[in-house]
């Protein structure tokens, strides 16, 4: 069937764009209500789904801004990529039989000196009273909730000061291999516990063993030539202030994890 002569292909992109696009919107946003909301302008949240939802009257330059506020900025277009290069059906979870919780601290960009390079760290347990069977959405709700009170306060993730002593904690029956690269005693085991405490697990002192190696943090390695070039050298175990991120879960059987709670809401994660 040939186009109607009144075709405008302006008016149909902007069409299929609103269609397909504020979908999307609505359901990244729906915490803050349904197909029913009404724009609201008091929080932060209302704000940005008024901001990246595409109206009738948009100019094509409007149209492009809103597109990459939520896909660029906010972090949507991450969504569906694969969590490795190449082909999704490379990717297997480490894991096998029991979910896995990964915790993701970094620093803030504001602490990072001039010619230095991001300092992160990550620690996992296992769920091991769950499997890909057992474990839902509605769970991984209920394990987001608890992570958000155990590693946010005032709005923003807890810190701890990342060093190159290993406190490492196993507690097999439980699923905790935990090790914490940290400066001191009492930062390590107070990450532990709110690890712990999430699954409402109780701390053994007996579980905690220290390693302290003779070799110190070197703060300035300096250049050395890789790949055809002068770069720095990778630092061994630097200490800097690490501050809670994300949390996601990986579950045997998908090919990408579960975003179960995001401070920075550039993951698709459950929002509070």
């Amino acid at each position: 069937m040939p186009l109607p002569e009144d075709f405008s292909p302006w008016e149909h992109l902007q069409s299929m764009l609103r269609l397909n696009h504020n979908k999307l919107v609505r359901e990244y946003f729906r915490d803050v209500g349904g197909d029913d909301w009404e724009p609201d302008l008091t929080s932060t949240r209302g704000q940005l789904r008024i901001a990246c939802t595409l109206d009738d009257n948009d100019t094509s330059a409007m149209t492009m801004l809103r597109m990459y506020l939520f896909y660029e900025v906010l972090g949507y277009g991450q969504k569906n990529l694969a969590v490795v290069y190449g082909s999704k059906e490379r990717y297997t979870p480490p894991v096998t039989g029991h979910p896995r919780v990964i915790l993701y601290f970094s620093q803030d960009r504001s602490g990072i000196p001039k010619g230095y390079g991001l300092v992160d760290a990550e620690m996992s347990f296992r769920l091991m009273k769950e499997t890909e069977e057992t474990f839902t959405p509605a769970e991984a709700e209920t394990l987001g909730r608890k992570i958000k009170e155990e590693f946010t306060d005032g709005g923003k993730g807890i810190q701890f000061t990342k060093g190159k002593d290993i406190y490492a904690y196993y507690d097999k029956e439980n699923g905790y291999r935990l090790k914490i690269l940290c400066t001191t005693e009492s930062d390590a085991i107070d990450v532990i516990q709110r690890c712990l405490r999430i699954q409402n697990i109780a701390y053994n002192k007996n579980f905690l063993s220290v390693s302290q190696p003779k070799k110190t943090s070197n703060p300035k390695p300096g250049k050395t030539l890789i790949y055809g070039k002068q770069r720095e050298k990778r630092r061994y175990r630097p200490i800097a202030n690490v501050r809670f991120r994300y949390a996601i879960c990986e579950i045997p059987g998908l090919t990408k994890p579960v975003a179960l709670y995001d401070t920075t809401q550039k993951l698709p994660a459950i929002v509070f």
